[in-house]
């Protein structure tokens, strides 16, 4: 069966640095892939060469057997690769329902799409997440939960295949991190693949079916979660060799 994902040998070069280096990996419909790290490892890049906000220096990404490392962003985005960004920015004056509404006319049923429908898809998203009660209420006076939240539901509104999170519980209490994972796999059981950037170890290792771990851009292991994180270079690689 077709991957929906396969990333072949992904390397980043900015300058003299190596920030992603030879990186494989595949991710199939519905799974759930937690991608961790120290700081610096080199996360946020290997998402920007799946999205295509980066244009990588070596390899190649497939989504759904099609080569899309030639396409720019937003044609990856109409294709089915949806993303949320670790520093959220509304759109500052406009409602909670328009944020999503944009989305919407953005996705890949753009060309067919009215004003009218974007926004009824935009409720539905919102209701997921559950923002319904905020539609009317300005983006950029939510606060850092609320903001979350809107940015999958902007996600969700361009109908994603592929959903590539960073960071989406940074900052969330116990309560909000259990309700964050929740919503996760609730939007894994439609099917959607996740790519989920996370720092959050004990929630990651719950939410993910497995985990792939960079260190210095380099990628170090990749497994099921209980394996993965009594590995003992990843374990160095967060706690140092004296602790490992």
């Amino acid at each position: 069966m077709t991957a929906l994902l396969e990333v072949r040998h992904a390397t980043q070069r900015f300058a003299g640095l190596v920030a992603v280096n030879d990186v494989s990996l595949t991710l199939a419909a519905g799974e759930i892939v937690g991608l961790i790290g120290p700081n610096g490892a080199g996360k946020t890049t290997l998402v920007g060469i799946i999205s295509g906000t980066l244009t990588a220096s070596a390899g190649e990404v497939l989504f759904e057997g099609r080569r899309i490392d030639a396409l720019p962003a937003f044609r990856r985005a109409r294709l089915g690769v949806g993303r949320t960004f670790q520093i959220m920015r509304p759109f500052p004056g406009m409602s909670v329902l328009d944020n999503v509404a944009v989305g919407a006319l953005f996705g890949p049923a753009h060309a067919q799409a009215s004003l009218a429908r974007a926004r009824e898809q935009a409720r539905a998203c919102l209701d997921f997440v559950g923002m319904g009660r905020h539609v009317d209420q300005r983006a950029d006076e939510l606060g850092g939960p609320g903001r979350k939240r809107l940015e999958l539901a902007k996600a969700l509104a361009m109908q994603p295949k592929l959903l590539l999170c960073d960071e989406v519980m940074a900052g969330l209490n116990h309560a909000e991190i259990d309700e964050a994972i929740e919503l996760l796999r609730k939007v894994r059981d439609q099917g959607i693949g996740l790519l989920v950037i996370e720092h959050v170890i004990k929630a990651i290792k719950s939410l993910s079916d497995r985990l792939l771990v960079l260190h210095h851009g380099e990628k170090i292991a990749d497994g099921l979660p209980d394996a993965v994180l009594s590995n003992p270079l990843v374990i160095e690689a967060y706690l140092g060799k004296r602790r490992a």
